[in-house]
C-alpha cells in the first residue's frame, strides 16, 4: 500500500495505465469536456474545497479532474468498498490529488477513507448514497458550519437525504442529481441496463439466451436492465411491490409475479430496488441448483447474505467476483461481487457516455451552490429544468445532432387558451 499524508492507494506504480484509462473517458465525455475548457478559464470554484464520495473509476477521474480545472480543491473516497479502480486512484495521487481509495476496503477502511477526505474541512460536498453526508451529520456536525451545500449522485442517497429533511436534521442544502432529467433517465436506465449486465457477463461467461433473468424492481434501473436483458434473449420476470411499476412491467411484455414465485424459476436474479431484503431465506431454498445472485442497487443489502451463509456449508471463490455457496440441500448457489453493485465490482461501471452527462450536472450544480448558496433553505432542491435542456443540447451537439425548434406562432398558439376546434 502506498500512502503519505495527502492519500493511500494500492499501488502508486499503476499510474501509467491510469492516465491511458482517463484520456479514454475523456474522448467519450464531451460534454464535460466543454465545460472544463469553459471554467478552466473563469474558475467559478476557485477558493472552494469539495470532500467527495464517488466510484473511483476513469469517469470520476475526469469530473476531479474538471472540478480542479474549475479552481476547486478536492478530496476523494470512493463510495463503495469494491469499486475502486486501483490504477486510477494511483493515476490520481500522481497528479496531487487528495485520494484515499483502494479495491476491498474493509468497513472500519472504508470510514477511514471518508474522514481523512474531511480534513479539509469542506465548503462544498459531493456524494453518492449518502454515506459522506450521513458521517458528517452524525459525527462531524460541527464541519457543516462551513458547507454551503452538496450533491447526491443517486436515488438510495436522495432518499436518505430527503428522510433526514423530513426529520429536520438537515444541516446544509443538498441538490439531488439523481433528479434530473439528463441522469435518472438515462445514467439509470441506460447505463445501468448495460452496465449491470456487463459485470454479470464479466464475472459469470454464462449465455444470457434462453435463461430465466428474474429482475426485482421496476424503477428506472429495473427497466434498463429488464429491456436489454430482453434483448439478449432471456425470460425476463419482473416482482415489484409497487402497483403502478408492476402494471407497467406487464405492459412491456415482461413477465409479473412476487419473489416467492420468482425464486423458483429464475436462473438469474438482480436486484435494483434500493431496499433491503428482497432475497431472503425461503427464497434460497426455492432455488435451483446453479442459480446466480447479482445486486444493482446501491448497498450489499438486498440480498441477504447472512441467510445464505447459514443455509451453506462451503463457500469457494471460483473466478474473480464470484463466490459459490455449496448449501446443506446439496444445491449450489452462485452470488456475484458479495452482493455489491455488480456493475462497479465486477465490472467498469456505466458507459463513459452516459456519467458524461450525470457529471456534467455535478460541475453545474456544485457551482449553483457556490454562487447562490445564501439564498438556498436548508432541503432537498431539485435541478432546475434550464440546466437539464443545455446539457442535453450540449450532448445533441457532440453526436452532431440538431432538433427543430418552435416558431412565435407556435410558441403563442402553446401559451394560447383562445384557439379551439375550426
Amino acid at each position: 500500500m502506498d500512502e503519505e499524508t495527502n492519500f493511500k492507494v494500492r499501488d502508486l506504480s499503476l499510474a501509467e495505465k491510469g492516465w491511458k484509462d482517463i484520456r479514454w473517458a475523456e474522448a467519450h465525455m464531451p460534454v464535460l469536456m466543454k465545460l472544463r475548457k469553459k471554467f478552466e478559464q473563469s474558475k467559478p470554484l476557485k477558493g472552494e474545497k469539495i470532500s467527495g464520495s464517488l466510484h473511483v473509476s476513469a469517469k470520476t477521474a475526469v469530473l476531479i479532474e474538471t472540478l480542479v480545472a474549475a479552481g476547486a480543491e478536492v478530496s476523494w473516497s470512493g463510495c463503495n468498498p469494491l469499486s475502486t479502480k486501483d490504477y486510477i486512484a494511483a493515476a490520481l495521487a500522481k497528479e496531487g490529488i487528495s485520494i484515499y481509495a483502494w479495491y476491498g476496503l474493509t468497513p472500519e477502511e472504508y470510514y477511514w477513507a471518508i474522514d481523512k477526505t474531511l480534513e479539509i474541512h469542506p465548503t462544498l460536498t459531493l456524494d453518492d448514497g449518502a454515506d459522506l453526508t450521513f458521517r458528517i451529520h452524525s459525527k462531524y456536525p460541527e464541519i457543516a458550519q462551513n458547507i454551503k451545500g452538496g450533491t447526491e449522485e443517486t436515488t438510495t442517497g436522495v432518499y436518505r437525504i430527503m428522510a433526514m429533511a423530513q426529520d429536520n436534521k438537515l444541516l446544509y442544502p443538498i441538490l439531488a442529481v439523481n433528479n434530473a432529467e439528463t441522469k435518472h433517465d438515462f445514467d439509470n436506465v441506460y447505463g445501468t441496463g448495460q452496465s449491470a449486465l456487463d459485470g454479470i457477463l464479466r464475472a459469470t461467461a454464462v449465455l444470457i439466451a434462453g435463461k430465466n433473468f428474474v429482475v426485482a424492481g421496476f424503477g428506472r434501473c429495473g427497466r434498463g436492465l429488464a429491456m436489454r436483458a430482453r434483448g439478449l434473449g432471456a425470460h425476463v420476470v419482473v416482482t415489484e411491490v409497487d402497483a403502478i411499476q408492476a402494471l407497467k412491467a406487464v405492459m412491456e411484455g415482461f413477465r409479473v409475479m412476487p419473489m416467492d414465485e420468482a425464486s423458483k424459476i429464475g436462473d438469474i436474479f438482480v436486484t435494483t430496488t434500493g431496499v433491503k431484503d428482497i432475497i431472503v431465506d425461503q427464497h434460497f431454498d426455492n432455488m435451483k441448483d446453479g442459480a446466480i445472485l447479482a445486486n444493482a442497487g446501491h448497498y450489499d443489502c438486498e440480498i441477504r447474505i447472512p441467510d445464505l451463509k447459514e443455509r451453506s456449508i462451503k463457500v469457494t471463490t471460483i473466478r474473480h467476483a464470484t463466490e459459490e455457496y455449496a448449501l446443506k440441500n446439496g444445491k449450489k448457489i452462485y452470488l456475484l461481487a458479495q452482493g455489491r453493485l455488480v456493475n462497479l465490482a465486477a465490472g467498469e461501471g456505466h458507459p463513459h457516455e452516459v456519467m458524461d452527462m450525470s457529471f456534467a450536472n455535478q460541475v453545474l450544480s456544485l457551482i449553483h451552490i457556490a454562487q447562490n448558496h445564501q439564498s438556498m433553505a436548508i432541503k432537498v432542491h431539485n435541478i432546475n429544468r434550464e440546466q437539464d435542456i443545455m446539457i442535453a443540447s450540449l450532448k445533441l451537439e457532440a453526436m452532431g445532432i440538431s432538433i427543430d425548434k418552435l416558431t412565435p406562432n407556435q410558441l403563442e398558439y402553446r401559451h394560447s387558451y383562445s384557439e379551439g376546434t375550426k
